[in-house]
């Protein structure tokens, strides 16, 4: 079972909650931040991305950098943009997207746990991705970036939480910029903190990485190479808890640059080995498993896997196996998703008519459109010991930084 706290969070005034609140700093290049950021002294991103307030000639992986962040970090609490919480408390946080709401617990999760495989992981990591994270957690002390974690629901669980929002007011509730509205309530009841961490170590077996497997690594690695010099509360990292019965993965697409030397002709007889393909007069999103659309010159096709081109195990049976082992590679020549120039990824968020622009722009020559990997096909992945393969996941709406850290001094 898991083992999860309360923390002391490092956040804003409530009047400046909306001001701080920035999005997580791995959507955003240093460019794009600096835009964001621009005229708003108290965006997060001072923090989370502190090379905007460095010349440009700067790497944004010297440690000038992180020092930049402490120290930023540091003004926000003179000036009193950010307080630090007077007694561990765990926070609910809902976010509501086009109508559909997801309610989380935000709570310190136990490094042990996650070095143990109680928090369970879908995704390789990259060392320099982890390194910058490293850097930032030590030279800041603070854990800016939110793990989502997600929890094969609990009934006991769902109403208590469910209690307490409908009971309480929430401390902040905005609507950000991309319309995505953004509660957070504080639990501060003892009796109810004990009962939520009481039902988490007697009911949730363990918990998934959803989003955000470079900053729980990094946090692990920051707490053993603290040794004998780390606080109790660098014993844990800052996560938030999603019910699975709450969730919703979008759709990962991708787009090719070229048909690697075939015709449009020769490229779709070939796909009809292992495809069934059906022209289509609009744009297709695939409506089920193992069906996907392709954009060609102009034209919709809609793909459906024929039964027994691919095995039933918990990674061959995703659709992106099914892709790459069926077409990108045999056909495209697409060896590594990870690695391949090839190829780039889409993310659900911006719709089939990202797909079509990039390919009718001639930036790409085609793209595919996915069904989205299940909630229950990421368990199972994980579950096995597995990895995903690259660019499998998409979810939304996004945690917003700034609204709760956890401080590791």
């Amino acid at each position: 079972m898991i083992t999860i706290t309360p923390f002391r969070a490092l956040r804003p005034e409530a009047q400046l909650a909306k001001q701080v609140a920035s999005r997580p700093y791995d959507v955003l290049n240093s460019r794009e931040a600096k835009v964001e950021a621009q005229g708003n002294p108290n965006s997060f991103l001072h923090i989370t991305k502190s090379e905007i307030d460095l010349p440009e000639t700067v790497d944004i992986h010297a440690q000038q950098v992180y020092e930049k962040a402490k120290e930023n970090l540091d003004a926000f609490i003179s000036r009193k943009v950010l307080f630090r919480e007077s007694k561990p408390c765990y926070y609910i946080y809902r976010l509501k997207m086009n109508g559909r709401s997801q309610t989380g617990l935000v709570c310190g999760s136990s490094v042990a746990d996650y070095e143990n495989d109680l928090i369970k992981k879908h995704e390789f990591t990259r060392p320099e991705k982890e390194q910058d994270r490293i850097n930032h957690i030590k030279t800041t002390g603070a854990q800016t970036g939110n793990v989502f974690l997600a929890y094969k629901n609990v009934d006991a669980i769902d109403t208590l939480i469910g209690k307490w929002t409908s009971e309480k007011n929430p401390q902040y509730d905005f609507v950000a910029d991309d319309d995505v509205q953004h509660s957070i309530w504080i639990v501060n009841d003892d009796q109810v903190i004990e009962q939520i961490s009481r039902l988490f170590k007697e009911q949730v077996p363990c918990s998934y990485i959803a989003d955000g497997h470079h900053r729980a690594a990094s946090a692990a690695k920051v707490k053993q190479a603290l040794g004998k010099a780390a606080t109790a509360n660098a014993d844990y990292f800052l996560t938030t808890l999603f019910p699975s019965n709450q969730l919703e993965i979008m759709d990962y697409n991708r787009v090719l640059k070229d048909l690697n030397g075939m015709t449009e002709a020769e490229l779709l007889e070939k796909v009809k080995t292992n495809f069934d393909v059906e022209a289509r007069d609009a744009a297709y999103r695939p409506e089920a498993l193992h069906q996907f659309g392709m954009y060609l010159n102009k034209k919709w096709y809609k793909l459906s896997a024929k039964a027994g081109s691919f095995a039933q195990d918990p990674i061959s049976v995703l659709d992106v196996s099914i892709l790459q082992n069926n077409l990108l590679d045999p056909l495209l020549g697409i060896k590594d998703q990870r690695t391949d120039k090839r190829i780039d990824f889409v993310g659900g968020i911006r719709g089939l008519a990202e797909l079509e622009r990039r390919v009718d722009s001639a930036e790409m020559a085609l793209a595919f459109s996915l069904y989205p990997v299940s909630i229950q096909q990421l368990f199972d992945v994980a579950d096995s010991g597995e990895v995903m393969p690259p660019k499998s996941t998409w979810f939304e709406p996004k945690l917003r930084d700034g609204l709760l850290t956890h401080l590791i001094d």
